[in-house]
């Protein structure tokens, strides 16, 4: 389904950018944007993952440089039957996370310095794993094009507002050059919003669920949100590159905390119910066979291999 979900939002795009192109320079417009857009299309499958770690800034990390971080990933990965993911620490005060690669094989999962700081591990972990869990479900894919191509867009608008097209070779007004130029300015600083939409937002929750099956501990997870929720500081990376906010665990360019049509996540305090009312279920929760007593009030919770 998520394969389907990228190749119709590809295609969108793809219409979007050469309808843009065709308003702004014509024919000649529209086969450049065309091959602009196949263009980006190519890169963004191959090499998007390492094109968002760049724009924040992260940093790889091993067993050596960053050893408890390190090793907290490759035992959740090996819990949830998961390569071992490239693992990369984002030197950035605001408590956050993402998960980024074209398939479970070449995936990567960043953290930043605020989120290593503020949690504790249980609560890092629970972050870790429901990014896992995005790796798990190949939401990473559409979640890593979908930052790409919604940077191409606006870096379409901005070229637009600096080299015009509202006229024509001979210096006169040109209508359609000048609509494509309105266009271009109206779909830049929506152009994240509107992909971001594409990614549907029960995919958070289903990430969120999975992450706690992995963890073992849905209150930890729980926690982790209402914290990261909670400590919302700027990231300069993030309002640089609002593209990618859909990515991160929490918004980073707000906090976002209402469900709407347009937000980019559910509500927080929806997603730490919904874990709640995980951990609350009768039973332990399965982990791939094996179980793990939720931290439910006053009952006892599973150690980790985190500590």
């Amino acid at each position: 389904m998520n394969m389907i979900k990228t190749a119709m939002l590809i295609a969108g795009m793809t219409a979007l950018f050469m309808g843009v192109g065709f308003l702004l320079g014509g024919r000649a417009g529209l086969m450049i944007a065309f091959a602009v857009a196949a263009a980006m299309n190519f890169v963004s499958y191959w090499n998007a993952d390492k094109m968002v770690l760049r724009m924040h800034h992260a940093r790889e990390v091993d067993e050596h440089t960053a050893p408890d971080t390190y090793r907290l990933v490759r035992d959740l990965a090996a819990r949830a039957n998961l390569p071992m993911p490239r693992v990369y620490i984002v030197e950035n005060d605001q408590p956050n996370a993402f998960a980024t690669g074209r398939n479970p094989a070449n995936a990567a999962v960043a953290a930043t310095t605020g989120l290593l700081r503020r949690l504790t591990p249980d609560e890092v972990a629970g972050v870790m794993a429901h990014e896992l869990a995005h790796v798990e479900n190949r939401d990473t894919l559409i979640m890593t094009v979908t930052a790409t191509l919604a940077g191409a867009i606006s870096m379409l608008g901005n070229f637009a507002f600096l080299f015009g097209g509202s006229r024509d070779s001979n210096g006169n007004g040109n209508p359609l050059g000048f609509i494509g130029v309105l266009v271009a300015m109206i779909v830049a600083p929506f152009a994240a919003m509107i992909v971001q939409m594409a990614i549907s937002r029960t995919r958070e929750y289903a990430a969120d669920r999975r992450g706690a099956e992995i963890c073992g501990q849905p209150l930890s997870l729980a926690s982790a949100l209402a914290k990261i929720a909670g400590g919302h500081t700027l990231n300069v990376d993030a309002e640089r590159n609002p593209a990618t906010a859909h990515m991160f665990i929490v918004n980073p360019l707000s906090g976002q905390r209402m469900d709407s049509l347009f937000s980019t996540h559910p509500d927080t305090a929806n997603r730490i119910e919904a874990l709640r009312a995980l951990a609350a279920e009768a039973g332990p929760v399965t982990i791939r066979g094996r179980s793990a007593v939720p931290a439910v009030g006053g009952a006892p919770r599973r150690k980790g291999p985190w500590g």
